[in-house]
């Protein structure tokens, strides 16, 4: 079964895009929700996911509106695949049906996690330094199509570093 999600982060956010994107994959049942990310309590997010069985496919509009970090992604990631269900996100070109695409959607959970324990020891000793070459998921996610913003979220890198990044990598040749 599709099942779709689509959350606005406000009260305001107006989900008429998500839920068009949803209906044209053909989502046959939708958990609707208007509340922060960041907020622990998602009850539709929740309900949606107590639904969900194995062959199902979870799908939303983009990553941003099911999950609010790295971690969140990887709890997420590891959620479905205890649960043998497929996640597709639309803008983001994340189809976990296919063998590329769930190699791919592994992949940036591994990058980000390992990310993040390197800035977890940098801060532990007290620097953080932004170096191109620490963030090549930005790199791949940038050839993977995917936008400016999704990058942004996912890797902590700024849209300043990324086309600096680019910038850098055309002059390299």
């Amino acid at each position: 079964m599709k099942i779709g999600y689509a959350r606005g982060s406000t009260m305001e956010q107006n989900l008429d895009l998500q839920l068009d994107a949803l209906e044209k994959v053909g989502v046959e049942r939708l958990f609707t929700e208007k509340v922060s990310g960041t907020k622990k309590a998602l009850p539709e997010l929740d309900r949606c996911l107590d639904v969900l069985r194995s062959g199902d496919i979870l799908i939303v509009y983009k990553l941003d509106r099911i999950v609010s970090n790295i971690k969140h992604l990887i709890e997420l990631s590891e959620k479905l695949e205890e649960l043998g269900v497929n996640l597709v996100s639309i803008c983001d070109s994340i189809d976990t049906t296919t063998p590329v695409g769930k190699a791919m959607f592994n992949m940036i959970g591994v990058i980000a996690e390992l990310e993040g324990t390197k800035t977890d020891l940098e801060k532990a000793r007290g620097r953080i330094e932004v170096n191109p070459e620490d963030h090549p998921s930005a790199l791949d996610l940038y050839d993977w199509d995917w936008e400016i913003e999704g990058i942004t979220k996912m890797t902590g890198v700024s849209e300043e570093e990324l086309y600096s990044m680019l910038k850098e990598r055309s002059e390299k040749g």
